[in-house]
This record gives structure tokens, C-alpha cells and sequence, in this order.
């Protein structure tokens, strides 16, 4: 049974993870609320891996306004076969499933050897390219090669969720036409990095999102995240930039639907 707003108003959460364990014991009363206050637009679950993928698939398929993206995560690199890449490639076939994702680098805990995340990275972008479908990258502590990575491909279209570059890195990214996504750490005292790469995004490439139940923002720092706290973020990004509250949340929702492919 499908559930969720058909209003053509609210934000849009561009990258949860409500398959999380820590949402185990009240998943679906969280996202009946969000979703029938009709605050939240839409949103997309994000996979990590084939499990989480599926999962993430499930999840969109209950909800009227929920989507999700489907992908091998660098932590998990390591473990990726052919198998899994087939299990990936499935998935992407399914009408809710809108992007590859998420995919990308990590060099902070580095979970997965550098090479073998590199080449799962490459793998998945030849994928992408092959079957026209936007990519959710994930970065950390690895802002050259996954630039590097994404412009060897310049047919490939997609977003740097949870963006943490500098104002000069998304100029770059932009101008190849890639969307960045702006989380909880933009409200975080002191993080003018941040701050900065939001006043330089451009208004058609600029996106929210929670990447729940992690990154929560200020004030309620140290809970767990959900949608219902993006409202902070957009408030943030407003702030800084000089816009209305309403013009943030309408721009960064009718950016996701055009990114994501979603037209009603």
C-alpha cells in the first residue's frame, strides 16, 4: 500500500538512510508523520550496499513519496563482485529506483583498500553512463579523485551529497554540470568552508538533504536526524545567501525532481 502527500509543496529530502538499524523500532510511524504532514515532498533512500539496496528499494515502494538510489558505498568496495554489481544493475531497473548511489571515495576510514574503492568507483560510473541514470557521490577526504573520477566522465550527470569541498572544487563541479547537496553540517558553528561553496552554488544546482540519521543539524545536534529537521538546513542556506525561506525550499525541491527525473 502506497501512503504520502501529493501536495506540490514542502522540502525534499535528497539522501536519508531510513533503512538505518537505528530506526528499527519506529521506521514507519516516523515517515507516516513526515509524510502525512505534508511538510515532507519526497525523499530518497539511499543503498550502500545490496542489502541496504534492497531495503532501500522496499521502503520506496511503500511510500507514495519516497524514492531511492541503489549502490556499493566505498566502505564496502571490498566485498563487491560481479554478483553484486548484476544484484545493482537489477535494482535500477525498478520505476522508484532513481539514481546509482551511493558511490564515491572515502579516505578518512578507509574501509575498503584505496584501489579497490577506485576501482568499484570507475565501475559503477561506466554503469551509469551505460544506462543514463545520475549518480549520488559520496566524498570524504578524497576531493581530487573523485573530482578527477566524475570528469573522465563527462556524460554522466549527477550530485555530491552531503558537500564538504571548497567554494573553488564546486565551481569546477558545476561548470561540468554536477548538483551539489547541502546537509547538517552547514549549520555547524564555524564551517565557513561550507558556508562558502553554498553562497557559490549556483540556483539551478543547489540541493538538501538530511543524510539521516547522521549529520544532524544545529540545534538539535547529538539526536538522531530525520526530514522534519531539514528545515534548518534550508533556514541556514536562506541566511546566508539573501533569500526567503519559501524561494530555498522551492528552489532545492523542484532542483530534486528535475535531477532525480520526477515529474509528477
Amino acid at each position: 500500500m502506497a501512503y504520502g502527500s501529493l501536495l506540490e509543496s514542502g522540502i525534499f529530502d535528497t539522501h536519508a538512510h531510513y533503512d538505518d538499524r537505528r530506526f528499527d523500532e519506529d521506521r514507519y510511524e516516523v515517515l507516516d508523520e513526515l509524510f502525512g504532514s505534508g511538510k515532507l515532498y519526497a525523499a530518497v533512500n539511499c543503498g550502500c550496499d545490496v542489502r541496504s539496496s534492497e531495503s532501500s528499494l522496499a521502503l520506496a515502494q511503500r511510500y507514495e513519496r519516497m524514492y531511492c538510489a541503489v549502490g556499493i558505498h566505498p566502505h564496502d568496495a571490498k566485498n563487491a563482485d560481479d554478483k553484486a554489481f548484476d544484484a545493482i544493475e537489477a535494482m535500477l531497473a525498478e520505476p522508484k529506483a532513481v539514481a546509482l548511489g551511493e558511490i564515491g571515495l572515502d579516505y578518512h576510514y578507509d574501509f575498503s583498500p584505496r584501489e579497490v574503492q577506485k576501482e568499484v568507483f570507475e565501475r559503477q560510473l561506466c554503469m551509469a553512463e551505460r544506462l543514463d541514470v545520475p549518480v549520488v557521490i559520496h566524498d570524504r577526504e578524497a576531493h581530487a579523485d573523485c573530482v578527477d573520477a566524475v570528469l573522465r566522465h563527462p556524460k554522466v550527470r549527477g550530485v555530491f551529497h552531503s558537500f564538504s569541498g571548497s567554494a573553488e572544487t564546486a565551481k569546477i563541479l558545476q561548470k561540468a554540470g554536477w548538483y551539489l547537496s547541502f546537509s547538517g553540517p552547514i549549520t555547524f558553528k564555524g564551517n565557513v568552508k561550507t558556508v562558502d561553496a553554498a553562497l557559490s552554488a549556483y540556483n539551478d544546482r543547489i540541493m538538501v538533504e538530511t543524510d539521516c540519521p547522521y549529520l544532524t543539524p544545529v540545534p538539535h545536534r547529538g539526536k538522531r536526524n530525520h526530514s522534519g529537521y531539514i528545515s534548518h538546513i534550508i533556514e541556514k542556506i536562506a541566511e546566508i545567501r539573501g533569500e526567503s525561506y519559501e524561494f530555498i525550499e522551492t528552489l532545492t525541491r523542484e532542483n530534486a525532481k528535475r535531477f532525480f527525473g520526477i515529474k509528477e
